[in-house]
């Protein structure tokens, strides 16, 4: 007797738009969604970093998704909006956010739908995609979270943002 054929895991991904792109990650590196909100700037961080957001007392960097694709950097509008995501990585900043133009819906995908990034190394960096979904008319691009910014560019985040808003000294001996 033949035992069924196990059930594919499905998978959830968070479709978005930036620019004329669409884009997508999955569901389980997305901590929330934000309506956009002012920024606080930071002095002499490069782009693509765009500010920091204050989020429940935790300051929250935030990069601009467009200008980190090499597109023009966005023009807040009514729809745009940071998607709050959690990083796996051994560093100081363990969340990360993402302007982008609009967020579009939640899709269920199967993991056999993801399929490889093509190979473009040297003409461009193809290093932030997890793979491409197939769709009626193209693709979405499917990001990895821990992949947007190099270990280096969030070392040099974290620095920039703790010199700018310290951590609280909670065990500090009174004198």
């Amino acid at each position: 007797m033949h035992s069924p054929a196990p059930a594919e895991v499905s998978l959830q991904c968070l479709c978005f738009r930036c620019a004329d792109t669409r884009l997508g990650i999955l569901l389980h590196q997305v901590r929330e969604l934000l309506e956009y909100q002012p920024l606080t700037p930071i002095p002499t961080m490069p782009a693509p970093l765009c500010g920091v957001l204050n989020l429940r007392g935790s300051a929250v960097p935030v990069i601009d998704l467009a200008q980190r694709l090499g597109l023009p950097a966005t023009e807040p509008q009514r729809r745009s909006c940071i998607i709050i995501l959690q990083l796996a990585l051994p560093l100081q900043i363990h969340e990360l956010g993402m302007l982008v133009d609009e967020v579009l819906m939640v899709e269920d995908i199967q993991r056999s739908d993801i399929e490889a990034a093509p190979a473009l190394e040297p003409l461009m960096s193809t290093g932030m995609l997890a793979g491409m979904i197939r769709e009626t008319a193209g693709f979405t691009l499917l990001l990895d979270a821990n992949r947007l910014l190099s270990s280096h560019t969030l070392g040099t985040l974290a620095r920039h943002v703790t010199a700018i808003i310290p951590e609280p000294d909670c065990g500090a001996a009174d004198d």
